[in-house]
């Protein structure tokens, strides 16, 4: 439906409208949010119909069942994490303790701590404990406004607790007013069972694994861990290669410990983006630009970790290569569920501006996961999917962390929160 002219005598019959708004829509900007002040916007059958200054609703012959008052409040598009891992069992507090008294890697694993330890935590855990323990991680991100989520596997490492947290994936859908976004990451480690033996897994991934989970459609797209203690270029494309034959689309966990180049590989699959990237080089960012990949940065991994080489935002910024900030809620290197927490940590950590931040949780957030005709923008068409903030301006959502300004979230037009 497009935006009606003033004075056009139909009637407009609506479900919602937003009154008294200032609306930073996201759409055609690069600094002011796409802004419009005094606003106003319609919502039927889940999706805006309408949007506008106050000035122009009231030359508009409309009706509406339904009228909120914003006062003089923000609304934002639904906010959008686009890495997360937070379906697993068990958690790695006592290794987050271990490495703060001095403990290495290396005496952490031989521990029995690590990746592995989380996947045989969740190997050993039925859906209903798995649903149960992600269901508050889950509610955490979406008090602060979160309206779709993208959930990652690979804590199973095998077939049947693959297939397993994606079910439970599908489950929290149903149990929570959020659009879930399923992701494949069996390529994520190497399993004790073919230890010493990576190619022997990755075969398991590409002849059975990966084929099964595409059969019974539980996946939106396949990621894999290409790194030094991940998997390797000829590996990563042998799952990449199987994706493709399942029309699958592919994304990569790639440039956070070295630079292997899997972002420049991912690049020649037009990979939907390469996530964390602080070691990834001009070339790199070239490939993902001409790609129109989305660079998906990870705030929180990084703080976690104690990082300290920065991704390289000024040559996102000269490529124009969009940027994505995301939680990469983990029980390993980022146990954080607040995305408001993210948006201030891409500011004060990796120097993004406000308007960038708020970008990379929803116009640039939804280019990941293959949503951003519906979804990340207030425009007429897309899914109504609004944040309400207690705000003066939309800086403030990166500036202050603690104090949660969500008022109301409206989840495909239903007031939900």
């Amino acid at each position: 439906m497009q935006k009606k002219k003033a004075g056009m005598p139909n009637r407009e019959s609506w479900e919602t409208l937003w009154i008294n708004v200032n609306i930073a829509t996201m759409v055609e900007s690069d600094t002011d949010y796409g802004a419009i002040f005094n606003g106003a916007l319609a919502v039927s059958k889940g999706k805006i119909v309408w949007l506008g200054t106050m000035d122009e609703l009231a030359v508009i012959n409309y009706s509406s069942k339904q009228i909120l008052d914003g006062k003089g409040k923000w609304l934002t598009p639904g906010l959008i994490d686009c890495h997360t891992h937070i379906i697993y069992g068990g958690n790695r507090a006592n290794e987050f303790e271990m490495r703060l008294q001095g403990k290495t890697y290396e005496e952490i694993a031989f521990a029995g701590g690590g990746i592995l330890s989380t996947v045989a935590a969740t190997r050993s855990a039925s859906e209903q404990a798995l649903l149960a323990s992600a269901k508050p991680r889950l509610m955490a991100l979406h008090k602060e406004g979160v309206t779709t989520v993208e959930i990652k596997s690979g804590y199973g490492l095998n077939l049947e607790t693959e297939i397993k947290m994606l079910k439970v994936a599908q489950l929290l859908e149903k149990e929570l007013p959020v659009t879930i976004k399923k992701t494949f990451l069996g390529a994520h480690a190497i399993p004790i069972e073919f230890q010493n033996n990576s190619q022997g897994y990755i075969n398991e991934v590409c002849h059975n694994i990966l084929p099964a989970i595409a059969e019974y459609k539980l996946a939106d797209a396949v990621d894999v861990f290409c790194e030094n203690i991940g998997f390797t270029l000829d590996e990563t494309k042998q799952v990449f290669e199987v994706a493709k034959k399942l029309n699958l689309p592919v994304k990569i966990h790639a440039e956070q410990l070295s630079n292997m180049k899997g972002s420049e590989l991912a690049s020649t699959y037009n990979a939907l983006s390469a996530d964390h990237l602080e070691h990834l080089c001009e070339e790199g960012v070239k490939a993902m630009c001409n790609a129109k990949m989305t660079a998906v940065l990870l705030p929180g991994a990084y703080y976690f970790l104690r990082e300290t080489q920065l991704p390289p935002i000024e040559l996102f910024r000269h490529y124009q290569v969009p940027i994505a900030i995301a939680t990469d809620s983990n029980p390993g290197s980022s146990p954080i569920t607040s995305i408001q927490l993210m948006l201030n940590m891409a500011c004060t950590l990796f120097k993004l501006t406000p308007f960038e931040a708020l970008a990379g949780v929803t116009v640039n957030a939804a280019k990941v996961l293959g949503i951003a005709d519906k979804k990340g923008k207030i425009a007429i068409g897309y899914d109504a999917d609004i944040a309400c903030w207690n705000i003066e301006q939309p800086a403030q959502l990166a500036y202050q962390f603690g104090v949660n300004p969500l008022t109301v979230l409206m989840k495909a037009g239903q007031v939900v929160i």
